[in-house]
């Protein structure tokens, strides 16, 4: 038999891993520091199908019928999980994402000090944006809850699946599951500008029904945040335009323009003393960045960062440049993460 389930999370979870991957043949595999380790014997299919069915309970037949299921489970110990669980080659794999057990304090994270103020924004909308595991979704949730504990405000949130479980102050909240509270991204969205929100959460702006709606939200004063993939400010932009066609592409840099507020992008870096360390691009849209972005000069939204520091923008290679001079991380961790290899190069070596 397998490692009891709830012993293999907890286990995983004091060894401080961020991941746990189950897969047939394999010893599970844990994730500490960015890094993936052994730990424990070789499953089976039969032990995979196993440690599935029981995270998948009644849901385990859209495995069957899909070949996928997302969701979230609160181990015991309150240890909140991440779930995906997938078919490959005729046996059932599973990803599993450690959550942290309490949403920690949003000075406590080591973001840029502009990022302080997000949440007393009224309106518009702000971006968290970086790649898998690089803590888009502790950083919401900081954000959110900074809110929850200061302003009464109707929070709302659409999530795939929910990760971090509010527990209401000042706000009344709604957490919204796609797949068991509402059908897709979409149709959630259009019906929360009917249910009286002054803040909401996108887990993802993935399509263009999401953006359009996201757009829709801000333009008429709520505040919204939600992620994106993308590993930059810029990045970020195109993205979204990019979604359109391009005879509405004028118009949503028009519209992103005048509703985007902040974007913060996020990587995690290995830290030289062990364990790892948030670097961070954050770009405060001042008006000079709202007339590149209506006028589709992204290219240029760079330079315009690295001189609008004084309202609080960071560019991704100075926070990285920040880290090494604080020792907090390598010469070579700091080129192997850079934008511009080459300016890094002139400050770090």
């Amino acid at each position: 038999m397998p490692m009891e389930l709830n012993r293999l999370i907890a286990q995983a979870r004091d060894m401080r891993a961020s991941d746990i991957h189950l897969v047939r043949n394999l010893p599970p595999r844990i994730r500490i520091d960015g890094q993936l380790q052994n730990f424990g014997a070789p499953l089976t299919a039969a032990d995979c199908e196993f440690y599935a069915r029981e995270m998948a309970g009644a849901e385990y037949t859209k495995i069957e019928k899909m070949g996928e299921l997302d969701l979230a489970l609160t181990f015991p110990g309150h240890i909140r999980c991440r779930i995906n669980l997938f078919r490959q080659q005729g046996s059932v794999s599973a990803a599993i994402r450690i959550l942290s057990d309490k949403i920690p304090e949003l000075d406590t994270l080591g973001l840029p000090p502009m990022v302080q103020t997000l949440p007393g924004l009224n309106r518009g909308i702000v971006l968290v944006t970086g790649e898998t595991g690089s803590g888009k979704s502790t950083t919401l949730a900081a954000m959110l809850n900074r809110i929850n504990h200061t302003e009464n405000a109707h929070i709302i949130t659409l999530e795939d699946p929910i990760e971090y479980i509010y527990e209401p102050d000042k706000c009344v909240i709604n957490q919204r599951e796609i797949g068991a509270d509402t059908e897709s991204y979409g149709s959630g969205l259009r019906a929360i500008l009917r249910e009286d929100p002054d803040v909401i959460l996108i887990g993802e702006m993935r399509d263009l029904d999401t953006i359009e709606t996201a757009l829709t939200a801000a333009e008429t004063g709520h505040l919204v945040f939600a992620t994106l993939h993308t590993n930059s400010a810029p990045d970020s932009i195109d993205r979204i335009v990019s979604v359109f066609p391009e005879m509405r592409q004028k118009q949503i840099r028009m519209q992103l323009s005048t509703t985007l507020m902040a974007v913060l992008s996020q990587q995690l870096l290995p830290r030289k003393t062990g364990g790892r360390v948030a670097a961070c691009e954050l770009m405060m849209v001042t008006p000079a960045i709202r007339n590149l972005i209506r006028e589709g000069k992204t290219p240029q939204i760079a330079s315009s960062m690295a001189t609008s520091a004084a309202e609080g923008s960071v560019t991704m290679d100075n926070s990285i440049i920040a880290l090494y001079r604080q020792k907090a991380i390598s010469a070579e961790t700091a080129k192997a993460a850079a934008h511009d290899p080459e300016f890094i190069r002139k400050n770090v070596f």
